[in-house]
């Protein structure tokens, strides 16, 4: 017994075939933590390009946003099919075809990742407002496959391992969470803890953050928020931050994935009518709000968090409809950015109703809170939020806010909208596969 443990532990370290595999994937690790600094240093100068343009020229959005909309259709029907949307159903659904290599193929490809960035550049660039940490987590999943192509890994890592690696390191890379990253492999990916892959996806976050954070430095998110916790006060602001942020989310994730259905006919039949239309809107939105519903909205995010001011009633509504009409469109966009800042501009206007509460602590509750009304993954929000935010002293009103806000956005949306929107992508294959 002894003598063949030592015998395989000498093949595993002398063996070019498992040292190729084990540079492959390092290689491929350090590549996601490239592309994860990329894709947000690109999105930060596009948004900025966006914002200064727009100051001295009013009138721009009213046509730099349908026709870079419309030209995001083009490219993306053109040149990156399979680009669109999210990313994260893309994910899901490459997980479940655990013997359709072919058809991951057409979910996670390199030309995927390349045309992903590319066009939420440009989607930021034209004022959409959209995120780019799904998108992230796709570019690093598409990655992490491409592995496949240049080394023999084992038939199990190449089914679930490195997908769901490159998917926690993406996720990892953008936000700066490590914990984060490999809670949502588990959480919303996965929907499961399987012991063969944690070394796996361990290792991935490791390698990717380390470089990431070689380029970035190490910095949380949104700064360090400090909050106090008054009892019994902040059992209120639990509560209502919870209800709100729980409806608001669910309402969100049942609009977004229903009335995206009903209107997808439309949108295949004509696709730039529906881009130009919602460019128009968006331009429309832009100028209610003095600019605050383009891009991402982490500056409005971080605003709110500050607690130094409290943010206009409309903001969090008219950037909740902003984001809904860009995604409806089918460009190339994550949710995560937009929601969180939704979410912080709710908790902010909420903190009204609360003088004696902190400012900055309403707002992360409702932060909080309407995350997981959106992706229904209560854990993941906990834990991103914490480390977005350098804040632990937070963590039992954080678990309690989130909690509530699931379970009322079960009841609105008993669908979690990765996995609705991960069906909408099975059907369309199978179409695609019967045509």
């Amino acid at each position: 017994m002894y003598r063949r443990q030592l015998k395989r532990s000498r093949k595993q370290l002398t063996s070019k075939v498992i040292w190729q595999t084990r540079i492959v994937f390092f290689a491929g690790a350090l590549l996601v933590g490239l592309a994860s600094v990329f894709v947000a240093l690109g999105s930060d100068i596009a948004s900025h390009l966006f914002s200064s343009n727009i100051k001295n020229h009013s009138w721009l959005p009213f046509v730099v946003t349908p026709l870079g909309l419309m030209l995001i259709i083009y490219l993306t029907r053109t040149f990156f099919q399979g680009a669109e949307g999210s990313g994260i159903p893309q994910v899901i659904v490459a997980l479940r075809q655990n013997r359709k290599k072919k058809l991951r193929y057409k979910l996670l490809s390199i030309r995927i990742a390349i045309g992903k960035a590319l066009m939420i550049f440009l989607g930021l660039l034209s004022g959409a407002s959209i995120g780019r940490e799904g998108p992230t987590i796709h570019i690093a999943a598409s990655i992490s496959f491409a592995l496949t192509r240049f080394a023999r890994f084992p038939h199990y890592d190449v089914g679930r391992g490195l997908i769901l690696a490159g998917g926690a390191a993406g996720l990892a890379g953008a936000f700066n969470t490590p914990l984060a990253g490999i809670v949502f492999a588990i959480e919303e990916l996965a929907r499961n803890f399987e012991s063969k892959t944690s070394g796996t996806i361990l290792t991935a976050v490791i390698v990717s953050g380390l470089t990431a954070l070689s380029i970035s430095g190490n910095y949380s998110y949104f700064g360090v928020v400090s909050t106090h916790i008054e009892m019994p006060s902040i059992l209120m602001v639990v509560l209502v931050c919870g209800i709100a942020g729980g409806i608001l989310g669910g309402t969100f994730s049942a609009l977004l994935v229903h009335v995206g259905r009903k209107i997808a006919p439309f949108r295949n039949r004509h696709p730039y009518v529906l881009a130009a239309s919602v460019g128009i809107a968006l331009a429309f939105l832009g100028m209610l709000s003095m600019g605050q519903t383009w891009g991402t909205g982490y500056d409005e995010a971080k605003i709110a968090l500050e607690g130094k001011e409290h943010v206009s009633a409309s903001f969090p509504f008219l950037k909740y409809l902003a984001t809904l009409l860009s995604y409806w469109t089918g460009i190339p966009g994550g949710i995560f950015a937009p929601s969180l800042s939704v979410g912080a501009g709710l908790g902010n206007w909420l903190s009204q109703w609360f003088p004696l509460v902190q400012i900055s602590t309403v707002a992360l509750l409702g932060m909080a809170a309407y995350f997981t009304g959106v992706v229904q993954t209560p854990i993941t929000a906990v834990v991103i939020i914490m480390e977005m935010t350098g804040n632990q002293e937070i963590l039992l009103p954080l678990m309690a806010t989130c909690l509530i806000a699931d379970g009322l956005s079960k009841l609105i949306s008993p669908q979690p909208i990765y996995r609705a929107m991960a069906e909408d992508i099975m059907k369309n294959l199978a179409k695609s596969a019967g045509k």
